[in-house]
């Protein structure tokens, strides 16, 4: 299926073999023109939409990414930044008049500091990849995305990804200390650092979850933590979706914060037992999964309380893992939740927004009502603890019709987050699935002071152009905007 993207720029077209031409000058081994290999890129994790690239350069050095946007920026290309391509909301999809700028060759890891808890990493390298590195002297890296075997470390800085232990440690912003990025115009800069408050403007704040809109990130600085002493998991099933969503505030009211607090419906429980045998109750219509960790002590009297209050609120089995090995099986269900979900449905459509937590009860029943109304089955997995949703909708694309449903349903999901006090998304980001609906969020004021900052980054907008933004203006159009010499003024930002 298409979307309304910028239209082809018909001199960009003609150009198109002077523009590969140029890109094959800098990364020699690195290009990729003909229509059959660049299909590979033809859309991200949100396959419901496909669009081939111009071109496709595979840089490997932040030599290499600066010369080729130096040249883009001169010649007016629009360049579109790709990590793994696990994106859910087409942030990756590609432009037909832009070129598709691949990281994965950026893939090793420079450096691990234990002394001060940092490593420090290119951006193709994969999520999982860092804690595998340092885990054998006892440390971790917090996020963990379902995707995290796949997914990037660039891709996470640019969607901000969380995971099923952010409600403790934080989302990729709490866990980015540095970036090393690219501008548009080639300039190479650092933002952060090494230290946990570097001074001055949060530009680094502003680039995690900037979905490839400012720059190209090209090194990473991550924060590392050491593995907690103890960690254990209650696995709670509840008659219903709304004892389950009680129970979730009930703990967080408590004063209690577990490392993770996910919950997953009828449907989910249903297909992930029937993938992974994590020994999941079937006769419940709401499972929550709560690991406590810390000192062994604390973890234990955490443990005893949360089971208390699942009680409270009604729940109907209850049960604590009693060693590591059933610990990480309680999980593994929640982990491939989304592939397992996949065996039951031909399609499905992952939904991300964010809801106050007190609201999940509420929210729960208006999709089981909306999911009525569109006739389309639903399977909820989430990130209880932070109020993040991620309603996985069951369609057939093959089915006239069927997928513009599924969309029409998605979109009552997050304009009901709105309505009850949420935002649109909590980690997959904007990209082009949301853009259309960012003035249910915002209004135009809001919108267009968004776009000045892209504007002092990009005043051009060729960065990743088409995505977030519903309607993107010219910079010089949305006014109020200072202009130094002909360009739009930029953060002063440390050069080297």
């Amino acid at each position: 299926m298409s979307i309304a993207m910028p239209a082809p720029d018909r001199e960009t077209l003609l150009r198109r073999s002077e523009i590969v031409a140029a890109l094959k000058r800098i990364v020699p081994n690195g290009v990729i023109d003909d229509a059959a290999s660049m299909v590979a890129y033809e859309s991200d994790g949100l396959t419901a939409y496909r669009q081939l690239p111009m071109v496709v350069a595979l840089p490997e050095t932040t030599a290499q990414v600066a010369a080729i946007l130096r040249y883009c920026s001169a010649n007016n290309v629009k360049i579109v930044p790709r990590g793994a391509g696990t994106s859910l909301s087409g942030g990756a999809l590609p432009l037909e008049d832009g070129v598709l700028l691949g990281m994965a060759r950026f893939n090793r890891i420079l450096e691990v500091d234990y002394d001060n808890r940092i490593a420090v990493v290119q951006p193709g390298v994969t999520n999982l990849a860092i804690t595998k590195e340092v885990e054998g002297r006892g440390f971790y890296y917090a996020p963990d995305p379902s995707s995290q075997i796949a997914c990037s470390i660039g891709g996470n800085v640019a969607e901000n990804s969380g995971g099923v232990h952010c409600l403790k440690y934080g989302l990729t912003t709490n866990n980015v200390l540095g970036v090393e990025m690219v501008l548009v115009d080639g300039e190479v800069v650092r933002l952060g650092g090494r230290q946990l408050e570097p001074r001055g403007l949060d530009l680094l704040g502003l680039v995690v979850g900037s979905e490839g809109l400012l720059g190209v990130v090209t090194e990473v600085i991550v924060r590392i933590l050491p593995k907690p002493e103890l960690a254990r998991a209650l696995l709670v099933g509840f008659p219903d979706a709304e004892s389950a969503g009680r129970c979730v505030a009930s703990v967080i009211a408590a004063g209690i914060i577990p490392a993770g607090m996910e919950m997953m419906d009828r449907p989910a429980i249903h297909a992930a037992e029937a993938f992974v045998r994590a020994g999941y109750p079937l006769d419940v219509e709401a499972l929550l999964i709560v690991e406590l960790d810390g000192p062994a002590a604390e973890c234990d009297h955490l443990i005893d309380r949360v089971a208390a209050i699942a009680r409270e609120n009604g729940a109907s089995s209850l049960r604590v893992s009693t060693s590591e090995s059933e610990r990480l099986t309680m999980w593994a269900g929640r982990k491939a939740a989304f592939p397992a979900v996949g065996r039951i449905s031909p399609d499905y459509y992952c939904m991300d927004g964010t809801i106050p937590r007190r609201k999940l009860p509420h929210v729960l029943q208006r999709m089981s009502e909306l999911s009525k109304q569109y006739g389309l089955g639903v399977a909820n997995v989430f990130h209880a603890g932070d109020g993040n949703l991620h309603p996985l909708i069951l369609y057939n694309a093959n089915q006239p019709g069927e997928l513009e449903r599924a969309e029409d349903f998605g979109a009552d999901i997050l304009r009901l987050c709105v309505e009850v006090g949420g935002v649109l998304t909590g980690e997959h980001g904007v990209g082009v699935e949301k853009r259309d609906l960012m003035p249910v969020m915002f209004n135009e004021t809001d919108l267009n002071q968004q776009q000045h900052v892209k504007c002092a980054f990009d005043p051009a907008s060729l960065m990743n152009p088409g995505k977030v933004f519903p309607k993107l203006h010219r910079c010089a159009e949305l006014g109020r905007v200072h202009v130094h010499h002909g360009q739009v003024a930029r953060p002063d930002l440390p050069r080297f």
